[in-house]
């Protein structure tokens, strides 16, 4: 049983720049995140964007499905910015037999106080237990695809009633 670990971009890999006083998407956080935490499931990664999720289109959301699509692994992580995380979950929506669970951070991995290490756990484990269909690992919840929205003001995702 292998996991495909499919990179997008998002806060999550977020590095600040002090010349440029901005963030700006860097390498992926998530094999540092792997590798200190021992993680014994074999992986694989495929950095598909380096990009904020505002960014992104619905010809990256297709490069996505394809590459879940394409891929050999039923269980598929993806990190994903959280603005249009349900927008991407839900175009996945369809894939037969593979659990696929989306996640991110809304502070950078690489910040001393960050949701991304406890999201990432979350989410391997949600790729681990669900049956297969679209899911997304936030908050400490796993919320199915469809039945999530992101509260902007309040920072957090809650079901939709």
């Amino acid at each position: 049983m292998a996991l495909l670990v499919l990179t997008t971009g998002g806060t999550l890999d977020k590095v600040y720049f002090d010349a440029k006083s901005e963030y700006e998407v860097g390498e992926p956080a998530l094999p540092h995140v792997f590798n200190e935490c021992g993680v014994l499931l074999p992986w694989r990664i495929d950095p598909l964007f380096r990009k904020d999720s505002l960014d992104m289109d619905d010809v990256d959301r297709k490069t996505i499905r394809r590459a879940c699509e394409e891929a050999p692994e039923r269980m598929i992580l993806i990190t994903h910015g959280t603005d249009t995380m349900c927008e991407t979950a839900r175009s996945l929506e369809g894939i037969g037999g593979k659990t696929i669970v989306l996640t991110g951070a809304l502070a950078p991995a690489h910040f001393r106080v960050t949701d991304a290490v406890f999201n990432m756990g979350l989410a391997l484990g949600a790729v681990q237990s669900k049956p297969p269909g679209v899911y997304i690992a936030m908050n400490g919840t796993v919320f199915l695809s469809g039945k999530v929205h992101k509260n902007r003001e309040l920072g957090r995702f809650e079901a939709l009633a």
